[in-house]
């Protein structure tokens, strides 16, 4: 099957939907600095090869995994690593926060909290003020995101939410 165009209307709906699952997200972030098969991200993620397949190959049809060379694993048997292509990044999906919020607590649920900071900041700001602040920020995140990964680094995962107080009006 050849994928549609992209940028077309059939392939952005399909990337959307590639990227409204935390199970996908997550398989992304696995892939994100080292190429993994779908064996490894199977047992990583706890589920059955046969599942994790499904979501991978629907990752590589969309363009956000990339396969890389065939390579042979332990037992000889032929084996397809596969690498996120971030593309993600930047790709639009409806309504993704609760997608992301419960993609977070899916990776964090096993974390002891001394791994894990989170800040809170509560402001008030008009429209203007606001967006620069989240102008600002993305700028910031973007310009991290674009660099090459440190040899020496160790892998970590970043998220800042904005939203209204629901209670201060």
């Amino acid at each position: 099957m050849t994928p549609p165009p992209e940028g077309d209307e059939a392939d952005l709906l399909a990337k959307g939907r590639a990227l409204s699952s935390p199970l996908r997200l997550r398989i992304l972030r696995l892939c994100l600095h080292q190429a993994r098969t779908n064996k490894e991200i199977a047992e990583i993620l706890g589920i059955n090869p046969a599942s994790s397949l499904h979501h991978v190959r629907t990752l590589v049809r969309t363009g956000f995994l990339l396969a890389e060379e065939r390579r042979k694993g332990r037992r000889g048997a032929a084996e397809v690593p596969y690498i996120a292509s971030r593309k993600s990044w930047r790709a639009p999906v409806n309504n993704v926060s609760p997608i992301l919020i419960e993609t977070f607590l899916q990776e964090t649920r096993d974390l002891p909290p001394e791994d894990i900071e989170v800040w809170r900041l509560g402001v008030k700001f008009n429209a203007a003020r606001r967006e620069e602040m989240l102008g600002k920020l993305r700028a910031v995140l973007d310009e991290y995101m674009a660099l090459p990964p440190d040899d020496d680094g160790e892998a970590t995962s970043l998220m800042i939410a904005h939203h209204r107080d629901p209670t201060a009006d």
